[in-house]
């Protein structure tokens, strides 16, 4: 499960843009995002990977419009070929949230700690599913997307039992083209770490989503490092 995120412009976020398509610059830092909020999407648009503002909470085309019915935030890998909600999305329909940090909650007595988790570059590509829905009473379309989640790797699943699929710089390229289909069998989904990953604990604050302060994303313990498989 992926439940909330970061997006600060750091040098490697940008590089992490860069690679991927020229004039691609994120819009203002965000903090603590939290599902059903706007988020930054990178998707291919006529050969090019575009920036686009989506809804974080999956709406199918197919549906009646936006809903917190059912939990689409996420989706999880196996269920990428099964769902009709992300089968379309699945084969033709792949983009990358670029992110800074990642929090997850992990239980610690009676109360949960939050912990904010990155590597060494402050630069995530997760994998993605986008759609569109249309309103045609109002005559307008929504873009919202879901995160991939996988099994956890052996290392973080004290903390969780699944993680996003955070993409390689090789497989950003192939998730992103949507013409070449990906098998949900895909050593890309695989329960493994590709990096370092730096975890620290930080303010409870943040589990109230209206708290938007990057100060509460400041480490209150010691961090814990966990190395790739």
């Amino acid at each position: 499960m992926c439940g909330r995120f970061n997006v600060s412009q750091t040098p490697g976020l940008q590089a992490l843009l860069d690679a991927l398509g020229s004039n691609l610059t994120l819009p203002s830092p965000v903090f603590n995002v939290a599902p059903t909020e706007s988020v930054s999407l990178l998707r291919k648009h006529e050969g090019n990977v575009a920036l686009d503002t989506a809804r974080w909470w999956l709406t199918p085309h197919w549906s009646q419009g936006p809903s917190q019915k059912y939990a689409m935030f996420n989706a999880r890998r196996e269920g990428l070929t099964k769902s009709p909600a992300f089968r379309k999305p699945f084969a033709s329909q792949r983009g990358i949230l670029p992110m800074s940090s990642f929090i997850e909650w992990r239980k610690q007595g009676a109360n949960k700690q939050p912990w904010l988790i990155s590597n060494a570059s402050e630069a995530l590509a997760v994998a993605a599913l986008w759609d569109c829905w249309v309103d045609r009473d109002q005559a307008e379309t929504l873009l919202s997307c879901t995160i991939v989640t996988t099994a956890a790797a052996e290392p973080f699943r004290p903390w969780h039992a699944r993680m996003p699929v955070m993409l390689t710089p090789g497989e950003q390229a192939q998730w992103l083209d949507n013409e070449v289909p990906i098998a949900p069998d895909d050593a890309l989904f695989d329960a493994r770490l590709k990096e370092r990953l730096h975890l620290v604990p930080i303010d409870r604050a943040v589990g109230n989503a209206r708290h938007k302060d990057g100060e509460l994303m400041a480490s209150i313990g010691e961090t814990v490092v966990l190395q790739p498989d």
